[in-house]
């Protein structure tokens, strides 16, 4: 690929991820519809919903991994279906993901598995990947002596903090996490949403985190954004979406397991 071939992308611009008027269905059924959402620079945004109502379907759409019928997704000043492929080559190494359940390669060590996008996407030594590899460990709070072990052989905090460190791989300005704390007991992932507004703020990270877990919507998130029927029926800080009449939020929110002073627990400082 050419020096002129090479994508342009607009890394000030305040709106980092921009969905307009989306439309994402299988088949008959309409999982997204006509979904608009902004998410800010630098910002931690929370994203919940009813199971089953679309989270990882339009997580999905933003990377590019499912169809999208109507509507627009701008990723750093990029139309996403208006990228060549060699261009969404170019724009996915901008992108970190964590799925639910780490999803490591079994077969491969850990030190493997982190080194999976630098040997896809960037032409350096193995000496340096290997260097790389104990930083990316190091930075999600994992030992040295993990970079050889096997999934098997890791506790699910382990895997979590291993499937971050390769998200992190490429130095990502967009990080999206797919239910990060599922799995893990209170403590673990308490420390976990710690790390990620560590992360955020030492790294400069935008973060699009899908969850159920009030616990991380008050430590980690600056604002979250409530799907329903398809659209946003909510978005902004907490106590907006606290303060929402809607039928669920109002149930997610103050219903029997609920928080009893929940507002009191957000956390001041990230």
């Amino acid at each position: 690929m050419t020096k002129q071939e090479k994508l342009q992308l607009d890394t000030q611009t305040k709106v980092i991820i921009s969905v307009k008027d989306l439309v994402v269905g299988f088949g008959t059924k309409i999982i997204l519809d006509h979904l608009s959402l902004d998410v800010m620079r630098g910002e931690i945004l929370g994203f919940i919903g009813p199971s089953g109502s679309g989270k990882s379907v339009l997580t999905r759409a933003i990377l590019g991994l499912v169809p999208v019928r109507e509507g627009m997704i701008d990723v750093l000043g990029q139309r996403l279906g208006d990228l060549s492929a060699a261009h969404l080559s170019q724009l996915e190494r901008h992108f970190g993901v964590l799925f639910q359940q780490g999803a490591l390669f079994s077969a491969l060590t850990v030190k493997q598995n982190i080194q999976l996008p630098m040997r896809e996407y960037l032409g350096i030594s193995q000496t340096l990947m290997d260097e790389l590899a104990y930083l990316k460990l190091e930075l999600v709070g994992l030992p040295a002596d993990a970079a050889d072990k096997y999934p098997s052989e890791l506790s699910g905090g382990m895997i979590k903090r291993a499937a971050l460190a390769r998200a992190l791989s490429l130095d990502p300005d967009i990080l999206f996490l797919d239910e990060p704390t599922s799995g893990l007991d209170p403590i673990g992932a308490g420390e976990f949403d710690d790390l990620i507004v560590t992360l955020k703020k030492t790294l400069g990270l935008t973060i699009f985190m899908v969850t159920h877990d009030l616990d991380s919507l008050y430590t980690a998130c600056d604002r979250v954004a409530a799907l329903g029927k398809g659209k946003i029926i909510e978005v902004g800080p907490l106590s907006e979406l606290e303060a929402s009449d809607d039928a669920w939020l109002q149930s997610y929110f103050h219903g029997k397991r609920a928080r009893a002073v929940a507002g009191t627990q957000k956390s001041a400082t990230h």
